[in-house]
C-alpha cells in the first residue's frame, strides 16, 4: 500500500458517552461538555482520533442503540451546538471524529416507525419489515438475538413487525429506496457538519433472507445462551456455534449487502478524507469501493494467552494473525481488545497475580500488529469490570433478560442465575471513568448518584489523577508506547508475515 491515509497512522479511542465525564454541573450521566473538558487528556495521551458512540435521542433500551433522532442530540448529553464545540474542539487538537451510525434499526420512537405503525397506507407503511401471521401464528421461527421472537404484534396496523434486537429496535426497510435516501441524507447531513466517518454498527444485519426461511437450530435460545455462558468443552463449544450459526443464518449477511456497502461508500467518498468502518468479521466487506476497515474480530475474541490456551488454540491463532496480512488490497483491519459489549483487558486477560504486567503486553501486541489499534476508555488506567450484585442496579437490557428467562424458563435458582447475568451484561464494562480519587472518582460531582455505581478500586490506584506523575503507573506506559508507535514507521507501514511454528 502507498496511499497511506490518516486512518492508517491513527490510534483510536472509543467513548461511551454516557460513563466518561459528567460536566461540573451534572446529573449522574456522562455529557459532552465534560468530553471537552477532558480532550487535553486525550491529547497528551497520544490519542489521534475518538469514536463516539451513540450521542443520539434515544429511550435508552439499548444505551443509545435505538435511535429516536438521527439529527440530534440527546437532551441528557446537550444540544447539537455541543456537538459542534467538541468536534471543533477535537479538531483544534488535530484529533479527528468519527460517530457510530445504526443503520439497521431505529428506536420504536422514532417518527418514521409511528408513522408506519399507524396504517397499512401510511406514507411510510413499507419503511419497516412488516408481515402477516401464519397458520395463526408468527410469521416464521426466527429469533430476536436479544431474546424471543423476533416479531411483535402490532394491534394498531393489524401486522407482525421484525426487530433483530430489542423488541423496541424495529427493523429498517432496507429493499425500500425511500428508506436508503433518508439515510443516506443523514450519513451527509452529519459529513456536513465536518466528522471524519462513521463506524458502522452490525452492518451485517441490515437485510434478510426475502422467502422467511425457517431456520433449523435444534437447541432453544435459551438453552443456548445459558450453555455457552457455563464455560462449555471445547467439543461443545464447536456444537454451540454451530448451533448459533443456524439460528440466525437467514437473518444477516445476506448477497445484498456488498452493494449497499458500495452505495455507502460512494455517499463517503463524496467528501475529502472520511473513513468507513463497519462492525462484522466479514472481511469480504473491506475493500477498496466498500468499507476501508472492519474489525478483526478473531483478535477480539481471543481467550486468555496461557500457555495451555496457546497450545489447544494454536491454528485459531495463526489463523487470526494471518488474517491481518491476507486482506484484500486496499483494505486494513481495526484491532481491539476491548470495547462497551465486551469484559475489560484487565479481566478477559489477567490472572489475578499479574494483571498490570499482562495490560502492558497485550497494550505491546495490539500496537505492533498491521492495521489500525482502537483503544476502550478507561484501559489505558487498568478499569475493571464491576459485576453489579443487585438486579435493580442493572442497567442493560440484555443483562435483564437473560435473569429473567434464567429464573423463569430454565429454573435456575435465583442466586446462580443473578451471577451469570450479572457476567453477561454489559453494565459491568460501562462504569463510570475513574479520573481521581474523590467521592464518584471525579466523574461526577459528589453530592450526584452516577448512572451506574462507581467502581471503589478507584480508592486503590486505579484512577488518572494517581497514575499521573507516576512513571511506572499502567496510564505512562500507554503515553509511552503511543509514542513509540507514532515514531516508528514501520509499525504502521511495515511488511507484516506471520511465522508458523517449524517454519
Amino acid at each position: 500500500m502507498t496511499d497511506w491515509k490518516w486512518w492508517h497512522r491513527a490510534v483510536f479511542y472509543q467513548i461511551y458517552p454516557r460513563s466518561f465525564a459528567d460536566s461540573f454541573a451534572g446529573d449522574g450521566i456522562g455529557d459532552l461538555p465534560g468530553m471537552i473538558e477532558r480532550l487535553d487528556y486525550l491529547k497528551d495521551l497520544g490519542i489521534d482520533a475518538i469514536w463516539l458512540s451513540p450521542h443520539y435521542p434515544s429511550p435508552m433500551v439499548d444505551c443509545g442503540y435505538d435511535i429516536a433522532d438521527y439529527a440530534g442530540v440527546a437532551p441528557e448529553y446537550g444540544s447539537l451546538e455541543d456537538f459542534k464545540c467538541f468536534l471543533e474542539s477535537a479538531h483544534q487538537r488535530g484529533i479527528r471524529l468519527i460517530i457510530d451510525l445504526v443503520l439497521n434499526h431505529t428506536s420504536h420512537m422514532h417518527n418514521w416507525f409511528m408513522e408506519s405503525r399507524s396504517s397499512k397506507t401510511s406514507p411510510k407503511a413499507d419503511w419497516y419489515i412488516w408481515k402477516d401471521g401464519k397458520n395463526g401464528g408468527l410469521p416464521n421461527n426466527w429469533l430476536s438475538t436479544f431474546g424471543g421472537s423476533a416479531w411483535e404484534y402490532e394491534p394498531e396496523r393489524g401486522q407482525y413487525y421484525y426487530h433483530y434486537f430489542f423488541i423496541e429496535q424495529p427493523d429498517l426497510n432496507w429493499r425500500n429506496p425511500e428508506v436508503k435516501q433518508a439515510m443516506f441524507d443523514t450519513m451527509r447531513f452529519w459529513l456536513d457538519l465536518g466528522v471524519d466517518g462513521f463506524r458502522m454498527d452490525a452492518i451485517g444485519t441490515v437485510y434478510e433472507d426475502l422467502h422467511l426461511t425457517d431456520h433449523k437450530a435444534s437447541v432453544t435460545q435459551a438453552d443456548l445462551y445459558y450453555r455457552l455462558w457455563m464455560k462449555p468443552t471445547k467439543e461443545e463449544h464447536k456444537f454451540l456455534r454451530e448451533q448459533w450459526i443456524k439460528m440466525y443464518v437467514h437473518q444477516v449477511d445476506q448477497p445484498e449487502m456488498a452493494g449497499l456497502l458500495r452505495e455507502l461508500r460512494s455517499v463517503v467518498d463524496e467528501y475529502d478524507d472520511r473513513v468507513l468502518i463497519g462492525e462484522t468479521d466479514k472481511i469480504v466487506y473491506c475493500a477498496e469501493d466498500m468499507l476501508h476497515m472492519v474489525f478483526n474480530f478473531p483478535l477480539l475474541e481471543t481467550d486468555k494467552l496461557t500457555p495451555e490456551w496457546v497450545r489447544s488454540n494454536q491454528h485459531n491463532r495463526l489463523t487470526a494473525l494471518a488474517q491481518l496480512c491476507c486482506t484484500p488490497p486496499g483494505a486494513w483491519a481495526c484491532n481491539t481488545l476491548g470495547n462497551h459489549d465486551s469484559p475489560r483487558v484487565y479481566n478477559r486477560f489477567g490472572d489475578g497475580k499479574n494483571n498490570d504486567v499482562l495490560a502492558r503486553l497485550h497494550l505491546a501486541l495490539l500496537l505492533t500488529l498491521r492495521g489500525t489499534p482502537f483503544l476502550y476508555n478507561s484501559e489505558e488506567i487498568g478499569m475493571t469490570d464491576l459485576p453489579l450484585s443487585d438486579i435493580r442496579q442493572f442497567r442493560d437490557t440484555l443483562g435483564v433478560w437473560m435473569y429473567q428467562t434464567m429464573t423463569s424458563v430454565l429454573e435456575v435458582p435465583p442466586e446462580k442465575a443473578l451471577s451469570i447475568a450479572a457476567q453477561a451484561s454489559r453494565d459491568k464494562n460501562r462504569t463510570p471513568m475513574q479520573w481521581n480519587n474523590k467521592r464518584n472518582a471525579g466523574f461526577t460531582p459528589p453530592e450526584i448518584e452516577p448512572w451506574l455505581p462507581v467502581n471503589p478500586n478507584y480508592k486503590d490506584g486505579i484512577n488518572i489523577a494517581a497514575q499521573e506523575n507516576d512513571e511506572n503507573s499502567l496510564l505512562n506506559y500507554y503515553r509511552s508506547l503511543l509514542n513509540i508507535r507514532r515514531r516508528t514507521p514501520a509499525l504502521i507501514e511495515g511488511d507484516y508475515e506471520v511465522l508458523h511454528p517449524g517454519s
